[in-house]
């Protein structure tokens, strides 16, 4: 069992190394635009059905671009920006545009101050001209063309923002701040047509960080808690493994919380790395668990022994607080799955490794009560066939 418990740990290491990488395949060169328009360049952007097609010319700085967002459905607002000051959401520069009521598309620019906009309308740090925008057959199209300076070109490469969200009215609403609204983020290099993750290595970085982050706390809170739980309940019965299976419940728990305090110091990384965005319900029952668990850890050196009169006590707290790290570790889980938004497979093998842990101790727990039963039923023979020889005896 204990040997289990390290390959778990080792399975944490060696999923973390498998990432997703970014797929760019140039199916943007076989569209036709009804308008006729004809860009030299288009990037297939890799997150939230959109491309980008563009005519540079580096000796202006002129930069004329059609934007298409695709499968977009009524009561939605995109958004395209060039970001000049870093790679991230505030300092962008955007243009904005969403299907109206009466069927035409209102587009307009917007510069991004804060995380809080309300993507109002204002000039950008540059000029826009010929801006438009159609909507059919669920894709919404944008045309500009855009005067970059030539610091704002930085030898053709620049930063690029695309992202949707929901319309309140006339008002677009904040978009989700999970899954891939938050990874869709690119440098692109004007002049060569090679895109990468916003900034390059640190983008990928971040990606990175967020993948440990939920495979640490997967294994640890949502896999190794339940299993050291399961070995402490279950393991116990037969005589012959005590106290062996204090042991390997210690250390499968105790595997469990260092794993688990490595995913959450990544994820108080990834809060300070990410102003603006958070996760309110995720953040405190992550908080809380591992409050609970440092509660427990330290109360392992103040458990009474089997004997003392508060030793019924401490075993109440230590099964409540317990039970309530492993419910709120599976809670928390399943909160950090909708936030990645990984491939349907993650999620579905986590429930599989759940459903077969609750599938084991439900099998455990009706052997165990049958064994007990059984004991109890042999150890009441025994007691009173003792004494029924005991009684013969001393009247014999």
């Amino acid at each position: 069992m204990m040997k289990f418990c390290n390959q778990i740990l080792c399975l944490s290491l060696v999923l973390s190394l498998s990432m997703t990488t970014l797929s760019f395949a140039q199916t943007c060169s076989k569209y036709k635009f009804s308008s006729n328009n004809v860009f030299d360049s288009c990037n297939d952007l890799p997150f939230l059905d959109s491309f980008l097609h563009y005519t540079y010319d580096s000796s202006t700085g002129s930069l004329h671009i059609a934007y298409r967002h695709t499968k977009l459905t009524s009561g939605k607002w995109v958004a395209w920006a060039v970001n000049p000051t870093s790679t991230g959401m505030v300092g962008a520069q955007a243009i904005v545009a969403y299907p109206q009521s009466d069927g035409t598309v209102r587009v307009y620019t917007s510069p991004i101050k804060s995380y809080q906009t309300s993507l109002q309308e204002g000039d950008l740090s540059f000029n826009v001209s010929g801006l438009s925008a159609t909507y059919q057959n669920n894709e919404l199209v944008v045309l500009a063309s855009l005067k970059l300076s030539q610091d704002l070109g930085n030898g053709g490469t620049i930063n690029t923002v695309w992202q949707d969200g929901s319309m309140s009215g006339n008002s677009p609403l904040a978009h989700p701040t999970s899954g891939n609204n938050v990874r869709s983020m690119s440098t692109l290099n004007l002049v060569s047509g090679v895109s990468a993750a916003a900034g390059g290595a640190g983008g990928s970085s971040k990606l990175r960080k967020r993948n440990i982050h939920g495979i640490l706390n997967a294994v640890s809170w949502g896999i190794m808690m339940p299993l050291g739980a399961i070995i402490a309940r279950y393991l116990r019965v037969a005589k012959s493994a005590d106290p062996a299976w204090f042991y390997i419940h210690v250390f499968c728990q105790a595997s469990a919380y260092i794993v688990g305090v490595a995913g959450w110091a990544t994820g108080l990384k990834l809060g300070g790395d990410s102003p603006g965005i958070q996760y309110s319900t995720h953040r405190a029952i992550g908080i809380a668990l591992f409050s609970l668990a440092t509660v427990q850890v330290f109360a392992m050196f103040l458990r009474p022994k089997p004997e003392h009169k508060h030793r019924l006590y401490w075993n109440i707290y230590h099964h409540t607080i317990g039970y309530t790290i492993i419910i709120l570790g599976v809670v928390n889980v399943f909160k950090g799955l909708e936030i990645l938004s990984p491939k349907k497979e993650w999620k579905n093998a986590y429930i599989g490794i759940i459903v077969a842990l609750a599938v084991v101790a439900t099998l455990l727990e009706a052997f165990t009560w049958y064994v007990v039963i059984k004991r109890r039923k042999l150890e009441a023979k025994t007691t009173q066939h003792g004494t029924s020889n005991g009684a013969r005896s001393q009247y014999a």
